[in-house]
């Protein structure tokens, strides 16, 4: 026993003395002293770390470089300092913290320049995208954003869960600045993009509104703001840390669009619908309630089978308003107990719901515009009339001051009769066209708010079935999420 215990405190002393060693001496000793595996893990580490900086163009970041050859060669910085502790509880969770460390720097370069997942909250894009589809997005082929926020939680987009806190310090801010991708935005593209009307939030944002400012066209600035029980604090978020949202890009800068009759028309010429574009119908039945297995065959959601309501707020139980594709169309048209189907009309009231908002143009959803998309270097002429169009634009996502005073338009406290955009924009839209809250509702996308487009559906969650009984569509594992797009 005792010669047992001579041998471990040999043993011990040993190893504290290579450790020693290791962690003393003059560089040129301590790099002869570096394993030949190490350097081979730092050769392909610095190799990576070089390549990145090129696509970063910031000659500032080799730097880091030093960094890394400390933690793989010369390790004048301790970093496995703990490795050589008593094993117990604290040695126990230092691994732990290398390990999640690790981790969560792999996983935060990881979603900040190659990709993330990212989930369907809703039905604005179906049939192309169901709702509990999880998608990985690429963000190499627009380009990676750098981040403009740089302390944030990785795996939080703006609130952390459970806590409910902020999940990212507000500074510092960086400028915006995207790494060089593989092609631009294109006509077609299903596009994840930073909410543009999401810079400014409630705590305690009532369901019947998806935005601030909607909220405050209906009750009034001061209402809401003097009403912290019922709103809560206001919140500002920075441009990358704004909600993500999914729509179709079907407007390009520099391009006029228009829609009639809820076709889409860019520079006169119609454009293409998906193949499972979706429009709202009223549905008659002869009295007969549409089952629920033919709910399941036409692909209507629970969430999406609704009655009319008449002028008094009860429902009429044999009209249905649903969305439909042209083949669900058709099937139900082959239905003997449905008496007619009829396209949706938007109300008057609509007209005061469409961007520019509190602006009445006289535009619907369903027929609006014509309008001319910003571009980066265009010069527009600026009028009283076309200054909602583009105020936003000017004021909230380039920068500017603005005002009206006694009838002229004052940018940055000078007179201005024109402005020159600084950023390209885009026109997003959802695949279900009356049913979707898009660029007809809140206007351009900056193309700062870019995130990235969709590569491949991981995989899609049925919420109207638990998982033992239908609730993973397995023929959406893995598909293209964007057929339509050649």
């Amino acid at each position: 026993m005792a010669t047992d215990n001579k041998d471990k405190n040999k043993d011990k002393n040993k190893d504290k003395k290579e450790e020693y060693v290791r962690q003393t001496g003059s560089l040129k000793e301590r790099l002869a002293r570096v394993k030949k595996t190490r350097w081979w893990r730092f050769g392909i580490v610095a190799l990576i770390y070089v390549l990145w900086t090129i696509w970063m163009g910031n000659p500032l970041l080799l730097l880091g470089l030093l960094l890394l050859a400390d933690i793989y060669l010369t390790q004048y910085i301790p970093w496995g300092a703990w490795k050589g502790w008593k094993p117990g509880p604290l040695r126990t969770l230092m691994s732990w913290v290398d390990a999640i460390v690790y981790a969560l720097v792999l996983v935060y370069f990881l979603f900040l320049f190659v990709g993330q997942n990212y989930q369907i909250p809703s039905s604005s894009l179906e049939k192309s995208l169901l709702t509990g589809d999880f998608l990985w997005v690429n963000k190499v082929t627009y380009g990676p954003r750098v981040p403009q926020t740089p302390l944030h939680f990785p795996l939080a987009q703006n609130t952390l869960p459970i806590l409910g806190c902020k999940s990212y310090i507000d500074k510092p801010q960086l400028e915006y600045h995207r790494l060089k991708g593989l092609r631009s935005v294109e006509r077609m593209d299903i596009v994840v993009f930073n909410f543009p009307a999401g810079d400014t939030v409630l705590q305690k944002m009532p369901p019947t509104h998806t935005d601030y400012y909607s909220l405050c066209k209906d009750y009034g600035r001061d209402a809401v703001l003097s009403n912290k029980e019922a709103f809560g604090d206001v919140i500002y978020r920075p441009v990358d840390r704004r909600d993500n949202y999914v729509k179709r890009c079907l407007g390009l800068p520099g391009e006029t669009l228009q829609i009639k009759d809820g076709i889409v028309y860019v520079n006169g010429k119609a454009v293409p619908q998906p193949k499972n574009v979706q429009y709202m119908y009223y549905v008659e039945t002869d009295g007969t309630q549409i089952s629920d297995d033919l709910f399941e065959e036409l692909g209507i959601s629970v969430a999406d089978r609704r009655h009319v309501q008449d002028m008094y707020g009860n429902l009429i139980p044999n009209v249905y308003i649903l969305p439909l594709t042209g083949e669900m169309h058709k099937t139900l048209q082959a239905v003997k107990y449905v008496r007619s189907i009829q396209r949706y009309q938007p109300s008057e009231s609509e007209t005061l719901d469409t961007y520019p908002m509190g602006t009445d143009y006289g535009w619907t959803h369903a027929n609006y515009g014509p309008i001319w998309i910003p571009k980066k270097g265009a010069k527009i002429d600026l009028t009283l009339q076309n200054l909602p169009l583009y105020e936003r634009c000017i004021h909230a996502y380039e920068g500017n001051s603005l005002e009206v005073k006694g009838g002229q338009i004052y940018i940055n406290g000078k007179p201005a009769t024109s402005y020159t955009f600084k950023m390209d924009y885009y026109w997003m839209q959802g695949d279900n066209r009356d049913n979707s809250l898009d660029s007809r509702y809140w206007g351009f996308v900056p193309e700062d708010h870019i995130v990235g487009t969709p590569s491949i559906i991981l995989i899609s969650f049925d919420k109207d079935h638990s998982l033992l009984d239908g609730g993973i569509r397995w023929n959406r594992i893995f598909k293209m999420p964007n057929p339509d797009k050649k």
